[in-house]
This record gives structure tokens, sequence and C-alpha cells, in this order.
């Protein structure tokens, strides 16, 4: 059996919204991708329940699963290379990629940080804590950014961005319902760019 898809893995630790957003705009949209694998840290959340639900093959792969970081890692990159993986797309994987798997995937990992990176990236800075950060600061917009994942957090090739005005009265929870729905935008637009070179 072959076809000519390239074969993409998801990454998520919860409910994997981005990675729903993408699934659902490489049918829209024609992509030629698809996803070949679902892989989280823990062994339930909504998205390994989503690629369940939708016949993609699912891994749950944790380090408390093994006895060295090192086998961990070679265990994530074995399961890549059984699965033909292409292209790694982190959606809410609230953990470090290995720095092995990184090398082997140069330039063919994507994460999306909600934030307009340079700004407000690094350790420590994910989810709600990035958009109590944002309003804190005094900022008069926000956003997304999908990146290239090197070996810093939030450090990579930017590809696309995205900004969000922040409102007056904004919390961080009203400001981070606004940059989601922009990510779940931008996300599949980045995804459109590195699979065919151009956006629709």
């Amino acid at each position: 059996m072959t076809n000519h898809k390239t074969r993409l893995a998801a990454f998520c630790s919860g409910t994997g919204s981005n990675f729903q957003s993408l699934y659902s705009a490489i049918n829209e949209r024609g992509l030629p991708a698809e996803f070949a694998l679902c892989l989280s840290n823990r062994s339930e959340c909504g998205a390994i329940s989503f690629a369940e639900q939708h016949g993609i093959p699912t891994l749950h792969l944790s380090e408390k699963q093994y006895d060295t970081y090192e086998a961990f890692a070679e265990a994530m990159f074995k399961a890549l290379q059984k699965h033909n993986i292409k292209y790694i797309l982190l959606a809410g994987y609230l953990r470090k990629v290995p720095e092995s798997v990184i090398n082997a995937y140069a330039c063919k990992i994507l994460n999306i940080h909600p934030a307009l990176l340079p700004k407000f990236g690094g350790h420590g800075m994910y989810g709600i804590n990035v958009h109590k950060a944002v309003l804190e600061a005094g900022e008069k917009e926000s956003g997304a950014t999908v990146h290239y994942v090197d070996a810093e957090y939030d450090k990579g090739p930017i590809l696309l961005q995205r900004k969000v005005p922040v409102e007056p009265g904004d919390t961080p929870e009203s400001l981070a319902a606004r940059v989601l729905k922009c990510e779940h935008r931008l996300y599949p637009d980045a995804l459109e760019i590195l699979l065919t070179g151009n956006i629709s």
C-alpha cells in the first residue's frame, strides 16, 4: 500500500484542540498530509481520545516508563521511524523534546506558542502563565507564533505569526480564549506553507 501523503505526528499533553484544528484543515483544504501518530506523555487526554476516534495510531510515552532519559529518547525516535514520520507538530505538548530527536528531525518540528515570540517565551511560559505575563507587562497586543523547534525553548526560527489585540478589561482567561481562536487558524496556515510553500 503506497500513498504520497506526508506523514505527520502530533505531540500533545491535553485536549489537543490545535491537533483537532490541524486534522480538520488537512481534510478541508485537501492538504497532501495525514496524521500517522499521536504521541502523548499522558495515557489519557483529549488528544488521545480524538486520535482513537479517527483511527490515528496513538502512543503514551513518558520518561517515567524508562530507567534512563536516553532510553526514553531512543523509544521516541524508534516510534517516529516505525510510523515513517516526516514532520512533528507540537500541539500543547508540555515536555521538552529530547535533543537527539530534535537533531534527527532538524527543521522538521513545529510548535505553536500563544504569544508574539521572542517576547514571553522560554521555560515556564506556557498556558495561562503566558497570558498573565502579557497583561502584567501592559502589552497592547499579543498573538500566536508558529516556529521551528530547536534545543532551546521557544528560540527556533519563526515560520508564521499573527497579532491579537489586548482588549480593555481583559483577564488572562479572556485573552487566552481570543489567542486560541487565532492559533486554530494560524497553525493550519503554517502547515500549509510547510507542505506546499504557499497559503490558500
